[in-house]
């Protein structure tokens, strides 16, 4: 699908999120001749600076991200070329006449307001487009998480953007729905005619989302101590997994026939209990461990960290839906920083079998498990019993894989690329519409609630773990077992 021609804005231009993502995914797609030739993308910023010395800010911060397999020389001119910096203040409506001036009078061109700023900026950013008649009718805008710190922010937020800029041009963003697997996820359930009769409460026992990173909080303390582990993942990427994993069948592909099934799940989350809160949520803070066999500090030795902090850096969720389909199925939702791997995966765990035919008991079978790994290396895996060779009936586990990189050799699309041309095009299917936001924070919102007036403090964990033993205690009260402590030892 061919893209028309554009004007980008890039506020924040200068910012940390453009120079290793934004930048170097419309680069790829540049590179790839998705682009088109009078496409500009204008980057704005607070800081006064002239147009070549922003150019090397960007060879020095953003071609350091960009694969070396699509770097061109040709390629890069070009890219360069298209890119304008300008300076402005996002909260002084008169700063933006630079910009008004920089961008084509064109009303059939489309405009891409992309606000990756700290989000009590969005307000005022929109205010300001509006009020030099910059936002068009054929104008959109996206807007970077965090979507507030709480379901009135978030209602704030959408409500002040939402004067400005109509809901079919707001594109709340989530990378993560951005992933191959994430949409071949759609396409296992909806364009296959055999895990459909299977995806429900009589064949499934559990499922588990986990996104599990090994890094720190490194030089984003300003920002995570103030967020947490809660409003930073689970609030947004685990819930949207888990709304892909959980929905109903939509009546097609269009934007809000699939919003509208996302919505669905959010809305039939189980509510939490004042016991159910005490039970189902499990928080963590990393002490001082190995990661890779190299040191690392805990969480309150990182630079900057306050001394007594009590943010979580580990979450884990025991979460229920009410509804036909999932009544009495346990969705486990875990995230964490300092853990042993570097992983996001899905693991559906199917029910075990009723009655074994052979000499084995069925406690020795493995249940049939489908793993959808979103990184680092995004595939399916499905494990199977299967009968070891040789004399005699026995059986082991097997698996069966799918890895994307060897199957389709096509070359692989970043999550912000594919974004940011879905963006581009119009296309509203993978980004959050104002009421998920707001369902999404209305479940989180009690867990918040319960922290503020606990005063206890996070479990500590060892950095190099897989968390804290409470995670195992959570899941293991169900018989139940997190995918890497259920693995066969070799």
């Amino acid at each position: 699908m061919c893209l028309n021609d554009f004007d980008l804005v890039l506020f924040g231009g200068s910012g940390d999120l453009a120079m290793r993502k934004l930048l170097p995914a419309l680069y790829a797609r540049d590179a790839a001749g998705d682009l088109p030739d009078g496409a500009r993308i204008v980057c704005a910023g607070r800081h006064h600076c002239a147009q070549q010395e922003f150019l090397d800010s960007v060879e020095r911060c953003a071609r350091p991200h960009i694969a070396p397999a699509i770097m061109s020389g040709p390629d890069w001119t070009r890219f360069c070329a298209r890119l304008l910096y300008i300076s402005l203040d996002a909260l002084d409506a008169a700063s933006y006449a630079p910009l008004a001036q920089a961008l084509r009078p064109d009303p059939a061109l489309t405009r891409v307001f992309y606000l990756a700023t700290p989000p009590h900026l969005f307000a005022g950013i929109c205010a300001n487009l509006a009020a030099n008649a910059l936002a068009t009718p054929n104008s959109r805008v996206v807007l970077e998480k965090p979507l507030g710190r709480d379901l009135a922010s978030a209602r704030q937020i959408n409500l002040e953007v939402g004067r400005v800029f109509a809901e079919s041009q707001i594109f709340r963003i989530d990378h993560y729905l951005g992933k191959e697997t994430v949409q071949n996820l759609l396409a296992l359930r909806f364009g296959n005619v055999l895990f459909e009769p299977l995806w429900r409460r009589e064949w499934i026992s559990d499922v588990q989302i986990t996104i599990a990173e090994k890094i720190g909080v490194g030089g984003r303390i300003d920002y995570y101590d103030t967020s947490g582990a809660l409003r930073d993942m689970l609030q947004n990427h685990l819930l949207q997994l888990l709304c892909i994993v959980a929905m109903e069948p939509p009546t097609s592909i269009a934007p809000d026939a699939v919003r509208d099934a996302k919505l669905q799940v959010l809305r039939s989350l189980k509510k939490f209990t004042p016991l159910s809160l005490a039970q189902n949520i499990v928080r963590g803070q990393y002490r001082a461990g190995y990661i890779d066999g190299v040191a690392v500090p805990g969480y309150r030795g990182e630079p900057d960290a306050p001394a007594q902090s009590r943010t979580e850096t580990y979450v884990a969720v025991k979460a229920e839906i009410d509804s036909w389909r999932w009544a009495g199925v346990p969705f486990y939702l875990r995230t964490g920083k300092r853990l042993a791997d570097g992983l996001a995966e899905i693991v559906v765990r199917f029910k075990t079998i009723p009655h074994s035919i052979f000499s084995q008991p069925t406690s020795s079978f493995q249940p049939n498990c489908l793993v959808i790994r979103l990184q680092p290396d995004e595939g399916l895996r499905m494990n199977l019993m299967a009968k070891t060779p040789g004399d005699g009936m026995r059986l082991k586990p097997a698996e069966l894989e799918l890895d994307f990189r060897e199957s389709f050799k096509t070359p692989r699309m970043d999550a912000y690329e594919r974004l940011l041309l879905d963006v581009l095009r119009g296309q509203l299917t993978l980004f959050m519409r104002g009421d998920e936001l707001e369902a999404a924070w209305e479940w989180v919102e009690p867990i918040l609630d319960y922290w503020h007036q606990d005063e206890s403090t996070p479990i500590p964990y060892t950095a190099g773990s897989w968390g804290p033993g409470a995670a195992s205690a959570l899941i293991g009260r169900d018989g139940l077992q997190w995918r890497e402590e259920a693995l066969p030892e070799d």
